[in-house]
């Protein structure tokens, strides 16, 4: 496998929520806004490509009893790394977030990551995939929280876009808005997939 595929396949073929369907408790509850899903998806992105090289470089080196638990304290120091610096440069996204920073650890996303991709694979590979998969996720919130915060609000990353007699749907930044958008997008990724 090359470098190239690893990387490409997380921006469409495999991209996290709407393909491999994974990581949707953030999908669905940080993306009211563009920025949201940009900042979670980042934070997301940079935890996986730590973890995808930490787990690479010793995965001879850990014992198959304690995998799980290795993989889970590695993803949890890149999650602290990444809360921290949140915290003290990003404070406003950083409380916007919330409980969903520190979450990152368990997300399947990058623990299955870990545990099928970068426990088998090297260094490259793993970086590779970690990136694509980071970066397709990153895409995939910014694109939603995009989506609901133009029709629901009426701006993208908090400028103005539609004139004075713009009625938001309001509901789209309410969490039915978020499986109804979630919804439609899969259903055309569907269709486009199928042409």
């Amino acid at each position: 496998m090359s470098f190239a595929k690893e990387f490409s396949k997380g921006l469409w073929k495999e991209i996290p929520p709407f393909r491999l369907v994974l990581g949707l408790c953030p999908t669905l509850a940080v993306t009211t806004a563009a920025q949201n899903g940009l900042g979670m998806g980042l934070a997301t992105t940079f935890v996986l490509v730590g973890s995808n090289i930490i787990v690479s470089l010793l995965r001879n080196i850990i014992p198959s009893k304690v995998r799980i638990a290795s993989y889970i304290v590695i993803i949890a120091t890149f999650v602290v790394i990444v809360e921290l610096v949140m915290q003290a440069y990003f404070y406003p996204l950083y409380k916007v977030l919330g409980i969903f920073i520190p979450l990152i650890v368990v997300n399947c996303i990058v623990l299955g990551r870990a545990e099928a991709f970068a426990s088998k694979n090297g260094v490259a590979l793993s970086l590779a995939d970690g990136l694509g998969i980071g970066l397709g996720f990153t895409m995939a919130l910014t694109f939603l929280g995009g989506v609901r915060e133009i029709f629901g609000k009426g701006t993208l990353f908090g400028h103005a876009l539609m004139g004075a007699s713009f009625e938001p749907l309001s509901f789209l930044v309410k969490a039915p808005g978020a499986f109804l958008c979630l919804g439609v997008i899969l259903a055309l990724m569907n269709v486009i997939s199928d042409r």
